[in-house]
């Protein structure tokens, strides 16, 4: 294994550490003069000294040019205080003393986006902020960490020809006219808050306004900003955010507790969006959306992360986190509550699958990774690195398993009392479960390990059947591979939700052996030890078990069925998430016996189930689609022990070649031609069911005619009423290499030249060409007038879906792939160390990638790793690369 050869690796911060602060900040008061190329902040900080310390003041404050520093009124000498470009120490400072710091920033050339900074051209961008997770030291000087809770009064001074909008979080308190052509506005928030909630705006925007009356009759205000050229996008978003407001006020009794919400839409930001209290800040591609630019996926996307900004005003803000090992205490959370008001406004089973693909394509792999850590790591080097899908999904079923064990009031009686204990708190993993638990009078402690262990556990399951007794004996055992040897591996209770399936396809009674309550035709079983087998009694046939319905616990399912059985889950299961994931495992058997050559009982069984499915006339269109769509390539990569992904590639398209034969040409065009004659822009459950059905039958007709299917999705590009059927059909013109793919290219590129989002997917779809000729088209694109490192959507809509989403093109055998991915890093580390570490994550997993790759990658990473100056976001992850 290989260190960091020539720089020495992060200093970790360990959670064993934790200490609480030995001085906190009552009330700050922050003054801004804004300006492009150089802004200074005023700030007055009224301290409070934990009198069981003995500790200096210090402050964190890094790329701060500090212009004078004064405490209880008194300038301080040079001798006073010490600044060596990261913390401040300042002597003298007492219990109740107001420490008062001037400071001046440099926006324009503020390039890593955190912090103060510009965003647009200097001529007309404008100016914003991202504190989370330690911008707010970028700003000022201050106790940097969340469990510092503190009330903000903001003060902001600007030309107001330059910057005619000046906002702030908290309510509003004042604004006016200043001499020479400046204003000022001032905004106080009256609960307190750790620093990385804090958020100002500054320049040309315009608004969409609203006004709305929460539950509890309380007057709200709701704004949403954006640049003139993208104001008419943002109607959708308004009306998301009306749902979810009044949704948390009846699932969750959270009303909103300010005077006005600002939402500010900004095309330069790091992240998806940032829950700020009282003004979020959103990346423009989660909040803008029209039809002609915007796909059903997106928009779907949109709501969600609306209402996850929105829904952390109480799981997030109002209760916050003690320390950054509890991020899924406010992640984990929020996601899964963005999960349920999905579920709500949409399909629950559609919402259900869509989640657990995207754990599966993201989080599986990390935890079987290098990159592998616990949803509470033990120590990280840098924050920033743990904004991960672990942190996020994988946080978010774990608070599932639990709503589950307490049942829906047991949860909402939990939340109740979690909200009503810790309000105005920075709490931990411990309050929260004590909080559910207490509500409930249960002892939640063992879940606690689902925190603490990284690794996605294996649930093996096995049944018997005694036909003289009538029993059923389902044995369960886990274990959990892998793991770096820093936490101990210890058995995890596992709820199993399940239910029992004749051979006709109906659902059995339940009686638990033991048990004297009511048979259902579903219930939960708890796995708490390695191994434990549970006894049904009166199972009149031999059965066939569904497992893991609605996907009850983030485990890996290791279940003896035969293609047979799969088949028949995959045509009965009224479980709408068991009855897909029947048929994934069934796709996943049939990929093997494609790989392996072999006699092919679940490829038959495969095709011939979703053939029978393909001609019911009751069947979801979307669901069928999601059925019809097999594991994708990473999925498929997790069965092989050295992974080709070429390989992968080339045989997932013979299995859709199969499927799309036992269809046949005939029936895929008469179904296509069938949806297309209903094509329609509205955005009802109906009409995007039919499109992404659509979609995925002219996907499977290009495997079998690709004259024919170039044809029709020509026309289809060209008479598409809105983007979801334009970027479907120009997907399939690329990915099939038609003819008519360069035409429908240059059209796109000039119909969409200055919409920002939509020539992202221009990007991203020629970024995701499959096969060795995607690296050139990738190198070419770079060279695009419109291409930058300086933008972070830009680069994840070209590098990060070359490198994320496209194993084949990425992974090439002469290593070309990976060298420029370092090289990229590099350039990016200098601009945006942020972007530059979520994008090296790609190098996660090269150790089981066949050996001519895996050593192109590994040389790769070690020259990366030998570069001088990388920043600390970046050395840490190549360090994990590498050492792990």
């Amino acid at each position: 294994m290989h260190a960091l050869s020539t720089q020495a690796a992060p200093a970790s911060i360990c959670l064993r550490d934790y200490r609480a602060p030995a001085w906190r900040v009552d009330t700050v008061e922050l003054d801004f003069d804004l300006g492009i190329d150089a802004s200074e902040v005023l700030a007055r900080l009224h301290l409070r000294r934990d009198p069981a310390q003995d500790a200096p003041l210090r402050l964190d404050g890094e790329n701060l040019q500090l212009l004078s520093i004064a405490l209880d009124g008194t300038p301080l000498p040079a001798t006073a205080y010490r600044y060596d470009g990261n913390a401040l120490e300042v002597d003298g400072a007492r219990d109740g003393s107001v420490l008062e710091t001037r400071v001046r920033l440099r926006p324009a050339a503020n390039t890593a986006l955190e912090g103060l900074y510009l965003s647009g051209p200097r001529e007309t961008g404008f100016l914003l902020t991202q504190c989370e997770a330690e911008g707010f030291r970028h700003i000022t000087f201050f106790p940097d960490r969340p469990d510092v809770l503190s009330r903000y009064t903001v003060t902001l001074r600007a030309d107001r020809t330059r910057f005619p909008v000046l906002l702030a979080g908290g309510n509003p308190d004042g604004a006016g006219a200043l001499d020479g052509g400046r204003h000022w506005a001032r905004f106080v928030d009256p609960h307190p808050k750790p620093s990385y909630l804090f958020a100002v705006v500054a320049g040309h925007l315009q608004v969409m306004e609203r006004d709305y009356v929460t539950a509890d009759d309380h007057a709200v205000q709701l704004k949403i900003w954006a640049e003139a050229d993208a104001i008419d996008r943002c109607h959708y978003a308004m009306a998301a955010l009306e749902r979810a407001m009044r949704w948390d006020e009846q699932a969750y009794g959270r009303n909103y507790d300010l005077d006005v919400f600002h939402v500010v839409a900004t095309h330069d930001f790091n992240m998806g969006a940032m829950e700020n209290k009282g003004l979020n800040i959103f990346n423009a591609k989660c909040l803008l959306a029209a039809p002609d630019s915007t796909t059903d996926e997106e928009y779907r996307h949109v709501e969600a992360v609306v209402a996850h900004e929105y829904f952390h005003n109480w799981s997030g803000n109002r209760v916050t986190c003690r320390d950054w090992f509890q991020l899924s205490l406010k992640e984990g959370l929020t996601v899964f509550r963005e999960q349920s008001f999905s579920a709500d406004m949409n399909s629950a089973p559609l919402k259900r699958i869509e989640d657990v693909a995207l754990l599966r394509r993201a989080q599986f792999p990390e935890d079987a990774g290098p990159l592998a850590h616990p949803v509470r790591p033990a120590q990280y080097s840098e924050i920033n690195n743990f904004y991960t899908a672990t942190v996020y999904e994988k946080g978010a079923e774990l608070v599932r398993m639990l709503a589950g064990a307490l049942g829906r009031d047991g949860f909402r009686r939990g939340m109740d009392r979690y909200f009503e204990r810790n309000d105005g708190r920075a709490a931990t993993l411990e309050d929260f479960l004590a909080a559910l638990g207490g509500a409930n009078g249960t002892d939640l402690t063992p879940y606690l390990a689902w925190y603490a262990q990284a690794g996605t556990p294996r649930l093996k399951a096995h049944g018997h059947y005694d036909a003289v007794r009538h029993t059923y004996t389902l044995t369960l055992a886990q274990y959990t591979p892998g793991g770096h040897g820093a936490e101990p591996r210890v058995p995890l209770p596992i709820p199993v939700k399940l239910a029992l399936f004749t051979p006709q396809g109906d659902m059995l009674p339940l009686h638990l052996d033991g048990q004297t309550a009511k048979p259902d035709t579903e219930r939960v079983v708890v796995l708490e030890r390695a191994e434990q087998s549970f006894v049904f009694a009166d199972v009149t046939t031999a059965p066939v078990p569904s497992l893991l319905r609605g996907f009850s616990a983030p485990v890996i399912l290791e279940c003896d069925y035969t293609p047979g059985e799969l088949a028949l889950l995959l045509a009965h299961d009224v479980d709408g998430f068991n009855r897909w994931e029947a048929g994934q495992q069934l796709a996943a058997r049939a990929y093997e016996d494609l790989r392996d050559d072999t006699a092919g009982a679940a490829l038959h069984a495969w095709c011939d189930a979703l053939a029978r499915l393909f001609d019911a006339a009751a069947i979801d269109d979307a669901l069928l689609a999601d059925l019809l769509t097999p594991p994708g390539e990473v999925e498929l990569a997790e069965r092989e022990s050295a992974i080709d992904p070429q390989r992968i590639h080339h045989l997932r398209q013979a299995l859709q070649q199969r499927l799309a034969a036992r269809l046949g040409a005939a029936a895929l065009r008469q179904r296509y031609a069938a949806l297309a004659a209903h094509t329609t822009i509205e955005l009802d459950a109906a009409s995007q069911a039919q499109r992404r059905l659509k979609r995925r039958v002219l996907e499977l007709l290009a495997l079998l005619d690709r004259a024919g299917s170039g044809e029709l999705a020509t026309a289809q590009y060209r008479e598409a009423p809105g983007m979801t059927d334009r970027l479907a059909a120009l997907s399939v013109l690329v990915r099939s290499d038609a003819p008519q793919a360069a035409a429908a290219l240059r059209d796109y590129r000039e119909r969409h030249a200055g919409n920002a989002l939509a020539l992202d997917k221009w990007f991203a779809v020629q970024a995701q060409l499959p096969g060795e000729r995607a690296l050139d088209r990738v190198r070419r694109l770079e060279r695009d007038a419109a291409f930058t490192l300086k933008n972070p959507n830009r680069v994840q809509s070209l590098l990060g879906a070359f490198v994320r989403n496209n194993p084949s093109g990425f992974h090439r055998v002469d290593g070309a792939g990976y060298r420029l991915l370092a090289e990229r890093l590099v350039a990016l580390d200098a601009l945006n160390p942020q972007v530059a570490a979520r994008l090296a994550t790609a190098f996660n997993g090269w150790q089981r990638l066949e050996p001519l790759r895996r050593e192109a990658a590994h040389a790769a990473i070690v020259e990366l790793a030998g570069h001088h100056g990388l920043s600390r976001n970046l050395a840490e992850i190549i360090g994990s690369v590498l050492n792990r």
